[in-house]
């Protein structure tokens, strides 16, 4: 890996689990003001929205401004946003300034990483990021859960801290600060872009057109972006499923469920590192049938009532998911790379995965609402993962089935090989 890879991969950690934390810190101050559950998932949203409404400019941000520089100025951000909420702002308003910091952080940090690291290694920095992502989920939950448990509590009251919440905020801020202090030293690629659009219709244009170039590959790009959308739109519906889940059917409370939601970042870790390990990224296309497992795991796992069975499950749900979406990443960045900009695909992925986002959370909000029971609402999801890969299955053969008979005779079909998209 190329020099200061590893604390570039330290800065986003240490940033990342402070969002995660800042997310049940913010369920908890919801409750504190006496909130519906329902609410819980609007802090997402807020958080998730600048990822979609700007991403026909992130893209252009990352690429047209120093990485580094311009990740430093996010986590500066992030903690603008983490301290007016300390100070009373409203959860929904500060988390989506803390999201607008991290829309742009995303395409800066993964256009650093298609810079530096060349393509061959794509998977194994691939697998070091998502082992750091998730490494800061688990960890971000289990200090979130840490920040919002009776003994934090009572620990600040002793110290005569009327609003123990508001201690946990500013216990964020200084982890918002060490993230900025490692970015610091971490060295700019030097890899300069064609100027780029300022107009707004240009700006629309363009991203417009990136957006359809990636959907339109048929070397991996529409695949991958396929899956990744549907990973990560599932993965935050049920990350917060979760924690009402161990709540309402497991009878633990916030804090506890903030540590069995950390069950399953321990299993992508392990899936994660699995892939980055053996799945060349040539082969990154044979992991679509765990997207089928997943769906089916996510299916059955809500029906168990024991936290002795729930455990296990959460762990092998997140390794199953972790093995399937570091190739999938991985070859998405590169066919990104290689049809756009750094910046510009990182952004057109973030697009896509967040409005799967938006609209996962936005309807199971309604559905929570509307008093659908939680063990349904997460069956559903299952289903529908299951229902969506299998589709993208179908159509995948379908595509290779034409395409050798178009071959001339003799000529075997290696459907499964995107070596051709691949040049180290």
């Amino acid at each position: 890996m190329p020099p200061r890879f590893h604390t570039l991969i330290a800065a986003q950690f240490f940033s990342a689990l402070a969002d995660n934390a800042l997310l049940i810190v913010g369920i908890a101050l919801l409750r504190e003001m006496g909130q519906p559950v329902w609410w819980a998932p609007l802090l997402k949203l807020c958080f998730t929205l600048a990822y979609v409404g700007l991403a026909p400019v992130v893209g252009l941000i990352a690429d047209a401004w120093p990485k580094v520089a311009l990740m430093t100025c996010m986590n500066g951000l992030k903690a603008v946003g983490v301290g007016l909420m300390a100070l009373g702002l409203d959860p929904l308003i500060a988390f989506g300034i803390v999201g607008t910091a991290a829309a742009c952080y995303a395409p800066a940090k993964y256009g650093l990483i298609t810079e530096i690291v060349p393509p061959g290694k794509l998977v194994a920095a691939n697998g070091w990021i998502e082992v750091s992502v998730v490494c800061s989920v688990l960890l971000g939950t289990l200090v979130g859960g840490l920040l919002v448990s009776p003994w934090w509590m009572t620990a600040v009251g002793e110290l005569g801290l009327a609003q123990p919440l508001r201690a946990s905020l500013c216990a964020l801020l200084a982890i918002y600060a060490l993230a900025a202090a490692l970015q610091l030293r971490v060295p700019e690629s030097g890899i300069a872009y064609p100027k780029a659009p300022t107009r707004p219709r240009e700006i629309l244009r363009d991203f417009y057109a990136s957006n359809a170039a990636l959907w339109r590959d048929r070397l991996g790009g529409r695949l991958s972006l396929s899956m990744t959308t549907l990973f990560w739109g599932a993965g935050a519906t049920l990350q917060l499923a979760v924690l009402q889940w161990a709540q309402d059917v497991l009878g633990l409370r916030l804090n506890q469920g903030a540590y069995l939601q950390a069950t399953v970042a321990i299993g992508v870790v392990v899936g994660a590192g699995l892939a980055g390990r053996w799945i060349a990224l040539h082969h990154s296309l044979r992991v679509m049938p765990l997207g089928l497992m997943l769906g089916a795991l996510m299916l059955g796992t809500p029906w168990v009532t024991s936290l002795g069975w729930a455990l296990p499950a959460m762990v092998l749900v997140g390794a199953v998911g972790g093995a399937m979406v570091v190739p999938m990443n991985a070859l998405l960045q590169h066919r990104g790379v290689q049809l756009l900009s750094a910046g510009r695909s990182i952004a057109v992925q973030g697009f896509n995965e967040n409005l799967s986002i938006l609209l996962m959370l936005g309807s199971y909000a309604i559905l929570q609402a509307c008093g659908v029971p939680l063990v349904w609402l997460m069956s559903g999801l299952g289903l529908f993962v299951c229902l969506c890969v299998l589709t993208l299955m179908a159509r995948r053969l379908s595509a290779a089935t034409k395409a050798d008979r178009a071959r001339p005779p003799g000529r075997r079909w290696r459907g499964e090989d995107t070596r051709g998209a691949v040049k180290d």
